[in-house]
């Protein structure tokens, strides 16, 4: 019977859910769902004083905006802790853990020797076999692993390939800490054993940690899972990944206008690639998606390819579902409140309408709202300082002699409001653009927008007539800072 594949995502709750550990959740959740397998989400929270609700929260955010699901509910570390204390006293029992006396001032004392001799092991065992009889008063002991002294420790990584430690360099590393709370080490081993998780995906960071988990799962007699260390994400000049490279909470991208299904094919092809394909629908990447492919340098973080991407996206997405996704951030956006409150039925419509025309100049949904500001735009419209530009004495008094003739007109369409302003123009002697640009700035705001008859249609008889007088006259309101 073929095993069940079961990956697991396990972020330490002090922070937003970066843009790495989001990579890691959908590797984790690719390899699973392609398989018919599960992924399951684990909240490493031992850390008491950095963790918090708020990154918890985030986190779980994060992953359901990406559209990451996991399967049954998320296990908190911290409450396994009683857990963890009892496979430690198995190994006591087992002679696979020893109880260590030391005192922090041995054991500075002990690091200081072995890097002066340049020893890799710190610990040098002094409480490995002694009888705990001999111990000190007062002090409570931490639990260590009697760690094999030869040999070799090899992780067969599906992203390094075979890595080996020689043993004699690994230290009888610290299980249980004096004061009765396990280390990462230990509560790792037990939380992936207990979840039956066949398959660890993270971050290389996490390599060397590889040899030590895999020496607690071989003293436990437990099977060790599969291992996959992909590569850290840098910055475009190769260097550590920084903020200013992109190394942000998924919720500053959903924040800059980014469409989660953008999101997910970026981060995919950060290290992971499938023939030239750059572009993948969610399906494609569960089914071609596989750990061997995954390179082992470091991916670059591309702002400029995401944005592409994300542009592509936008532009092939259905007008209404965008309308849909421009809703959904508004929550996330400075401004969000007061444009929600604009969001009627007619101006979601109008939205829609927009749509065409506006996805083609934009490459986020930020940008994409901006472009559909004349739409919501209180009046009186505040010109930027082109538009202001281009409304001279001579292009007001051509909007408050257009005015009559567009007002007259029975049918507000594109169609029909486009013959009465070629008209005028023939009948003034001036070419179209001299007429349409000023139109644009008066109606818009500014010098780009869709075409002029469609905005005209857009806005509809009403406002469109009230935004034209608003500037057939002098005192044009300035653009806010």
């Amino acid at each position: 019977m073929t095993e069940t594949v079961v990956t697991r995502f396990a972020p330490s709750p002090t922070g937003f859910l970066h843009i790495g550990g989001a990579r890691t959740a959908l590797f984790n959740w690719l390899y699973a769902r392609g398989r018919g397998g599960k992924m399951l989400l684990r909240i490493e929270d031992t850390d008491r004083e950095r963790s918090t609700k708020e990154a918890i929260d985030a986190i779980l955010d994060g992953l359901t905006w990406l559209g990451l699901d996991w399967d049954g509910e998320a296990v908190y570390q911290f409450a396994r802790v009683e857990r963890h204390r009892a496979v430690v006293e198995e190994m006591l029992t087992a002679g696979t853990a020893y109880r260590c006396y030391c005192t922090p001032e041995e054991l500075e004392a002990m690091r200081e020797e072995a890097r002066r001799e340049g020893k890799k092991r710190l610990y040098d065992g002094r409480w490995r076999d002694r009888d705990p009889a001999d111990a000190p008063a007062g002090i409570k002991p931490a639990i260590r692993l009697k760690a094999p002294l030869t040999g070799e420790t090899t992780v067969d990584d599906q992203v390094q390939g075979r890595v080996t430690w020689q043993n004699e360099n690994l230290d009888d590393f610290v299980l249980l800490r004096s004061d009765g709370t396990p280390t990462y080490m230990l509560a790792v081993v037990v939380d992936d054993h207990d979840m039956g998780v066949t398959h660890v995906i993270r971050g290389d960071d996490h390599l060397n940690n590889g040899a030590r988990q895999t020496q607690i799962y071989q003293a436990l007699g437990w099977n060790v899972p599969v291992f996959a260390h992909i590569p850290l994400i840098h910055g475009p000049d190769g260097s550590k990944l920084s903020k200013r490279h992109g190394a942000l909470g998924v919720d500053a991208y959903r924040a800059m206008g980014y469409l989660p299904q953008a999101m997910r094919n970026y981060l995919v092809r950060l290290g992971w690639s499938h023939g030239d394909q750059e572009i993948f629908s969610t399906e494609e990447m569960t089914d071609a998606f596989d750990l061997p492919q995954i390179g082992r340098s470091p991916a670059r973080f591309d702002f400029a390819k995401l944005e592409s991407l994300n542009g592509h996206y936008m532009r092939e997405a259905a007008d209404i579902d965008l309308v849909g996704e421009i809703k959904r951030v508004l929550p996330h956006l400075a401004a969000g409140a007061a444009l929600a409150a604009k969001l009627t039925p007619d101006m979601e419509a109008k939205l829609v309408a927009a749509m065409p025309s506006l996805k083609e100049r934009a490459k986020t949904l930020v940008e994409l709202l901006e472009g559909a500001k004349f739409l919501y735009a209180d009046r009186p419209l505040p010109l930027d300082d082109k538009a202001a530009a281009l409304l001279t004495v001579e292009a007001r008094k051509l909007i408050r002699d257009l005015v009559p003739a567009l007002a007259a007109l029975a049918d507000w369409t594109s169609t029909a409001t486009e013959q009465a302003v070629r008209v005028f123009a023939e009948e003034r002697g001036v070419k179209l653009g001299a007429i349409a640009q000023p139109l644009r700035a008066a109606l818009t705001g500014r010098v780009t927008s869709p075409g002029i008859f469609e905005v005209l249609q857009l806005l509809g008889r009403d406002e469109s007539l009230a935004r034209l007088n608003d500037q057939a006259v002098q005192g044009a309101v300035p653009a806010t800072a």
